[in-house]
């Protein structure tokens, strides 16, 4: 299995999931920075992710929505606030009303993403969401994040075998 942990630290406020891959630090780095890419994995398999806006430039927003087998479709948001490629990401996260907007109602949070080589060949990410309160964590792990996130890059081994199975 692609994810190596999951880890809730509730004194740093932090949601950890890390992931090694069988790829380049830039092919991985493509998963985030090519949208089209980043449907195919974000979210879990039952919420796919459809990104309707997606620049990774500091200052820029990125906007997505997942369709859950209901029909319903929870919005999300991030805000890039740095980008040094092929190896990290640093973000503002949060969930967003149906017309884009922020919902107030639910925490912003800090994403950093970092992707490093750790053998010939093999590269490692990390997604760690920082919370600002033990609230705020409690409010964003009860909606099945940890779970939905460890899913969600357990499928991006699935992509990189057909790239190996088509060259």
């Amino acid at each position: 299995m692609t994810v190596t942990a999951v880890r809730k630290d509730p004194h740093r406020l932090t949601l950890t999931v890390e992931a090694e891959f069988d790829a380049s630090i830039e092919r991985i780095w493509q998963l985030w920075a090519d949208p089209r890419q980043l449907e195919r994995w974000w979210g879990p398999p039952t919420y796919p992710a459809t990104f309707t806006k997606h620049n990774l430039a500091p200052g820029s927003r990125i906007e997505y929505h997942m369709t859950g087998r209901a029909g319903d479709q929870p919005h999300g948001y991030w805000d890039v606030l740095e980008v040094e490629p092929p190896r990290r990401l640093l973000l503002h996260g949060g969930v967003a009303n149906a017309d884009g907007t922020p919902n107030t109602e639910m925490p912003i949070y800090t994403i950093r993403i970092g992707i490093e080589e750790v053998a010939q060949g093999r590269t490692r990410m990390s997604i760690e969401s920082v919370f600002p309160s033990t609230e705020a964590m409690e409010q964003v792990l009860a909606m099945g994040t940890a779970e939905g996130m460890s899913q969600a890059a357990s499928q991006i081994d699935a992509i990189l075998a057909e790239e190996t199975i088509q060259h």
